[in-house]
């Protein structure tokens, strides 16, 4: 990543987004990041093939995922995944290494539209997605507890 990619995002933030846990697990690897824009890559490995020995299609969406929430995270307001379309263009060669890159196209109040691509290195489009993100309010962000909210409590027996 460039210098100037660290100077939009604050460090904390970028810490954050790039610790994400399915990402290192998958051994994605952050090119590029910066407001409204990541771009992500990823080499094939034998556990992520499947039956026939092509690239699952789980794989193909979790590297474009990663970039994607990057980029509508990369605000600093939390956002999460409110639609997901994904077409799948091109059968990948197992050992294949995918660049997945997201563009931010428009974000309003609260809705934020992104279209990702995922490419092999040596440029074949390889799956094109068109997502929709959501940003949380305040009361949103709050962490789920095991606890019953009070009218729940009140409406049970």
């Amino acid at each position: 990543m460039s210098p100037s990619d660290s100077a939009q995002i604050p460090a904390e933030l970028r810490a954050r987004i790039q610790s994400d846990p399915w990402a290192r697990a998958l051994g994605i690897e952050y090119l590029e990041l910066r407001k409204g824009y990541c771009r992500v890559g990823v080499r094939l490995q034998p556990h992520m093939l499947n039956f026939q020995g092509y690239p699952h299609g789980g794989v193909i969406f979790s590297v474009a995922d990663v970039a994607f929430g990057a980029a509508c995270n990369s605000h600093g307001e939390p956002s999460v995944a409110l639609s997901v379309t994904i077409s799948y263009l091109a059968a990948v060669k197992p050992g294949s290494r995918l660049i997945a890159e997201g563009r931010e196209r428009k974000q309003g109040r609260r809705a934020g539209f992104y279209d990702i691509t995922v490419t092999t290195d040596d440029g074949t489009l390889v799956a094109v997605l068109h997502c929709v993100s959501h940003r949380l309010s305040a009361k949103e962000e709050r962490p789920a507890t095991s606890k019953r909210s009070p009218r729940r409590e009140r409406e049970q027996p």
